[in-house]
């Protein structure tokens, strides 16, 4: 494996694979210590709202498990990841055009078999994965808990949302997951993890939830958490996922598409981070499969 990440930055740095260095690509990984908390549906909306600003979005299911993105946007995939790593489609050939403005890759268990990749196939798909560049934001939903193919995501995108809700067990798991994060990571790199407090009834349940969180965490852990903001509890998610069609399209102006709008916009004020970019995630994502 080791042997193998040494080919991976050799690759990524004599040019083959890097055509498009100049143009950074935001890679941001949606993460959460439970599931329930509606990770996803701030995943896909999120990818709508960067849409809506005129940026080149793909949404990659990371959830290995119990992928579920395709259900909330009602397509049906017809190819996944793990065509790609088994040569049968090339990445251009899986991605799917969203009616939403976004592009879409289904995951399936593609990623869990990258740690076991020869040395030809790791080759292809860092080619393939590379052809991603041209995108402005990649998002990545990814499975809840602390799986390794989890933590991979996690190390390596350049900014990590945890969700939370008000409820005690997921403010507990997030905490629990915040705690992993820089335990297992923080001496390789700084991992820029950012909270976002979903299903609140009031501005000021949001900031007191992450201001416990990220008390604890400076407190126990000694590391810094943004807060980037709230998304209202409102009847229009549990219609959207009924209906399978995001609320940002359902009711743009309803408050928790105004929440996402307002946190999207934030966060494009923001510096995108001096080492982003496809190649570097790829670069980091393999650095940290050696912990398997």
């Amino acid at each position: 494996m080791e042997e193998q990440a040494k080919e991976l930055r050799a690759l990524m740095n004599d040019g083959n694979y890097s055509k498009n260095s100049e143009h950074k690509t935001r890679i941001i990984a949606i993460t959460s210590g439970k599931g329930g908390v509606g990770k996803t549906n701030i995943a896909v909306n999120t990818a709508i709202a960067y849409a809506q600003l005129g940026k080149k979005v793909i949404l990659i299911d990371g959830d290995l498990g119990m992928a579920n993105v395709n259900v909330l946007l009602s397509v049906v995939p017809q190819y996944n990841l793990m065509h790609v790593l088994n040569h049968k489609k090339t990445m251009s050939e899986i991605i799917i055009d969203t009616e939403f403005g976004f592009k879409f890759i289904a995951g399936a268990n593609g990623f869990a078999k990258i740690a076991n990749l020869s040395n030809d196939e790791l080759d292809y798909f860092a080619k393939e994965f590379s052809s991603l560049s041209n995108a402005d934001i990649i998002i990545i939903d990814t499975g809840a808990g602390i799986s390794n193919n989890v933590l991979q995501f996690l190390a390596a995108a350049d900014e990590v949302y945890v969700v939370t809700t008000p409820e005690p067990t997921a403010i507990t798991d997030a905490y629990g997951i915040i705690k992993i994060i820089t335990t297992e990571f923080s001496d390789q790199r700084p991992i820029n993890l950012k909270l976002l407090v979903n299903r609140v009834h009031s501005a000021d349940e949001g900031k007191r939830i992450s201001d416990l969180i990220i008390n604890i965490v400076g407190q126990f852990l000694n590391y810094k958490v943004e807060y980037i903001g709230f998304v209202y509890d409102d009847q229009v998610v549990q219609a959207s996922v009924i209906r399978q069609k995001p609320f940002m399209i359902i009711n743009p102006t309803s408050k928790p598409a105004v929440c996402l709008k307002h946190i999207v916009g934030r966060i494009e004020k923001t510096e995108i981070p001096s080492d982003a970019g496809v190649s570097n995630f790829l670069k980091k994502f393999m650095g940290g499969s050696k912990k398997k």
